[in-house]
């Protein structure tokens, strides 16, 4: 019965602690100036297409840019572009580095708006990487080389 309680107790604290955690991350998100308002529209648009910042790159935290570097690395040492087989084990490696990006990132506001722009188009290519028709391995394979190298166009 102990156990139990404890249990309760316990499930309890922790929805509340978490409940608590949500609510103070709503209720920041939801005073912002008028400048952050107007940015925060420009960049949740439902395109999410990449802008700069006034002409000028985003300044991104080194562990992102070393994440999109080693992602560059892991597709240009990629040898196997004609065994269907292989384009799993490469998405795998991908898929870590991708993960690690987002795990390192202490980017925020705008900028960091902006990182999951370029992020999402290499998620969505990572599903259909590992495909069985090797033609459609390749042309993500070719559309994920193309995206990574926009990275430095829109962060530094």
């Amino acid at each position: 019965m102990k156990k139990i309680t404890l249990s309760i107790i316990l499930i309890v604290a922790l929805s509340t602690a978490y409940s608590c955690k949500r609510q103070n991350k709503e209720i920041q998100s939801a005073s912002p100036t008028t400048e952050n308002k107007e940015i925060e529209e420009e960049h949740h648009s439902e395109d999410h297409s990449l802008v700069l910042d006034n002409g000028e790159r985003w300044i991104a935290n080194p562990e992102t840019t070393l994440g999109v570097e080693k992602m560059q690395q892991t597709m240009n040492s990629f040898t196997e572009k004609d065994n269907v087989a292989a384009y799993k084990k490469l998405t795998e490696n991908l898929e870590l580095d991708f993960k690690m990006i987002f795990q390192k990132c202490t980017m925020t506001g705008a900028a960091h708006d902006q990182l999951h722009n370029f992020l999402i188009p290499i998620k969505d290519l990572l599903k259909t990487l590992p495909s069985s028709d090797l033609k459609e391995c390749q042309e993500s394979f070719d559309q994920i080389n193309k995206h990574l190298l926009i990275y430095k166009t829109y962060f530094k």
